[in-house]
């Protein structure tokens, strides 16, 4: 009898502390288990659907991550859902939503009729919400009903005092969180969050932005406000910063400082995105002060949940203490994927919530339909196949476009008689998109969703004027998409740099030339001078050597002519014309007015023959391989992720 009265002593003592507890908000020790919860890089990827093969994926989608983000929840007594950004553009649907139908005042965007059902409690601004410009970005956002931050840019005032410019958006929030402690106590938690977006928004959609904007540093931002808000009573920081990470020295307005941030003090979480890849994951392991197995960057928990909706990220933190005075003791982070690979097969690990689904059933189906709109025929197949080894068809017939397009601007004006030349860049040829990312449109009927397969961004015609070793000097740039080869050299070598971005790779039709991979890239893919070597050996124009002096006007996009990608001679100050025409409006134009096109390459590059043993291999789609064995290469089987290997012999 004693012993069961004391042990209803203790319970009942134990039952009226934690009733004390959960009322008053207790001041007694405790422990709390709080998740964060992430997405990024939705790029308008709502439903389970690719626009442009128009049927359903299981590697995009909103809808799939909900069905992750259900299970993740229920797994959790606390828990927080947060959004990195680059939200409203990146698919047909954000473009027929932004160019086509528009939004009216009060109407509210598919992005945030999915988002709102799924209760985020914050979310940052990405660098392409800028790209439809400043008027419809506030449009589309008052449709949210969850609060942005933003604290490294401040809309200019005019007196050009920057001190009285104020934030775009709130550089911060502190949220406080009610939660239930580990013995079912209840508390409350001031959870602080800061976001970032990368400075070069003003080089990207300068355009948009010049004389609107200003940006700053994204650590010279967080050293300002992280301290402010901690004298706010923060308990944690919780930062999401739409930037990723590198390994290169601090300089000051790097694109992709979420490692540098991570030794921020202050910081207790970090929400990275923008570079498309997943953290924690493989990849990073060796990556300076990652811990891949527990998900930290130089010991703070973060995450990067991959893009278009292909994962989820999770960050477990560990609160120690109590109302008004917590610490995080321990944390972690990881992702979860809605799909996985075997093989060549995709093998789906949720299904789409079907809700979400229909919140936006009615956009959907309007660009479905918008996007199968004919606009003329093509006499041969296009695909990007080989869009990074090759002449190739799906950038030839982009810069034809741009060709006709700007010969016609320049007809007349003070720059006609000057040459015109054209460049392009593949902007699907595998690499972080998998095996099956690579445009394909078969013979016959090309439609406007073939056209936006062709040219996936919302860029704007620009035109430039060089001299001919200017235009030597951006093709040397472009050339760093190849690995430096060993003529005579046994094994395999692989051809193609994977960390150069295949959309940096222009290709600039009318001129000819070869790339000597041989020889070391002559700049870093940050465009800093590595050598003083050329790759681009006979340069020709019209049948001759290219005289350096001699003056072109070259067709490109806004992106790469106000300094995108880093590339010499392009800043921004020798635009000649910034046409009112997007690319893609303008390759649909090129399709309508032709009517039947015929996009064979013209071979104006090739890889210089190399003295020796010069077999290189490189990767594209296995559903390459009928092309491949037209084009000469050799199928050499599968390789990873579901990729085919191919090889070339490049020896004379």
């Amino acid at each position: 009898m004693n012993i069961l009265k004391s042990f209803f002593c203790a319970g009942l003592m134990s039952s009226t502390m934690a009733a004390t507890s959960m009322v008053s908000g207790s001041a007694i020790a405790a422990e709390v288990k709080l998740r964060l919860l992430e997405t990024t890089d939705i790029h308008v990827h709502l439903a389970d659907y690719d626009y442009y093969r128009d049927k359903q994926s299981d590697k995009v989608g909103l809808a799939k991550v909900s069905s992750l983000l259900k299970t993740a929840r229920s797994e959790a007594k606390n828990s927080m859902l947060f959004d990195n950004g680059d939200l409203i553009q990146g698919n047909p649907l954000g473009d027929y939503i932004a160019k086509e139908k528009g939004l009216k005042d009060g109407e509210v965007h598919p992005v945030y009729k999915a988002m709102n059902m799924l209760n985020y409690d914050a979310a940052n601004i990405g660098n392409h919400e800028f790209n439809y410009g400043l008027d419809f970005l506030k449009k589309s956002i008052k449709g949210a009903n969850f609060p942005y931050v933003l604290s490294n840019v401040y809309v200019l005032d005019g007196d050009k005092d920057p001190s009285n410019d104020k934030p775009l958006y709130d550089p911060y929030i502190i949220i406080n969180k009610d939660v239930i402690a580990e013995d079912g106590s209840k508390h409350m938690v001031k959870v602080g969050v800061i976001g970032f977006t990368p400075p070069q928004i003003m080089q990207w959609d300068k355009a948009n932005l010049e004389g609107k904007l200003r940006v700053e540093d994204i650590i010279d931002s967080a050293n300002k406000y992280v301290p402010q808000m901690k004298e706010k009573g923060a308990d944690i920081i919780v930062a999401i910063p739409h930037s990723s990470v590198s390994t290169s020295e601090r300089k000051g307005m790097e694109e992709n400082a979420s490692a540098y941030l991570s030794k921020v003090e202050g910081i207790d979480a970090i929400l990275f995105g923008h570079g498309h890849l997943v953290f924690p994951s493989k990849k990073y392991e060796g990556f300076p002060g990652a811990d891949v197995a527990k998900g930290t960057l130089n010991g703070v928990p973060a995450t990067m949940p991959g893009f278009w909706g292909s994962h989820l990220g999770v960050i477990d933190l560990t609160l120690s203490g109590e109302t008004g005075n917590w610490k995080v003791s321990d944390g972690t982070g990881s992702v979860r994927g809605i799909y996985k690979r075997d093989g060549r097969k995709t093998i789906p690990l949720v299904e789409a919530d079907a809700a979400i689904n229909e919140a936006i059933k009615h956009e959907h189906e309007e660009t479905i339909a918008y996007m199968r709109k004919g606009v003329g025929k093509t006499t041969a197949p296009i695909n990007s196949y080989f869009a990074l080894v090759a002449d190739d068809p799906s950038i030839q017939i982009v810069t034809n476009a741009q060709k006709w397009y700007v010969q016609k601007l320049v007809n007349g004006s003070e720059y006609d008689g000057l040459p015109v030349l054209s460049a392009g860049a593949p902007f699907k040829a595998g690499g972080r998109g998998g095996p099956d990312y690579f445009t394909v449109v078969p013979a016959g009927e090309i439609a406007l969703k073939n056209v936006a397969d062709l040219y996936i961004y919302p860029n704007t015609l620009r035109v430039v004027k060089m001299t001919g070793s200017e235009v030597r000097e951006w093709l040397e740039m472009s050339a760093g998409q190849f690995n430096q080869i060993k003529p005579g050299m046994d094994g395999e070598q692989a051809l193609i740099n994977t960390d150069f971005p295949s959309y940096n790779f222009d290709v600039i039709d009318g001129v000819t030339y070869k790339i000597d991979v041989s020889k070391p890239a002559r700049y870093s893919k940050k465009g800093e001078k590595v050598s003083d070597g050329h790759r681009i050996v006979d340069m020709m124009f019209d049948g001759k050597p290219v005289d350096p002096k001699q003056e072109f006007v070259i067709a490109t996009n806004n992106y790469r002519a106000s300094g995108g990608g880093n590339f010499p001679g392009l800043k921004g100050d020798n635009i000649i014309i910034s046409a009112p025409d997007e690319n893609r409006t303008i390759l649909a134009n090129y399709i309508f007015d032709q009517k039947t096109i015929n996009p064979s390459a013209d071979k104006n590059w090739s890889f210089a023959p190399l003295s020796g043993k010069a077999k290189v291999s490189f990767t594209s789609s296995p559903s390459a391989k009928d092309v491949a064995t037209s084009m000469g290469f050799e199928t050499m089987g599968m390789a990873e992720n579901g990729f085919a290997k191919y090889r070339i012999d490049l020896s004379k």
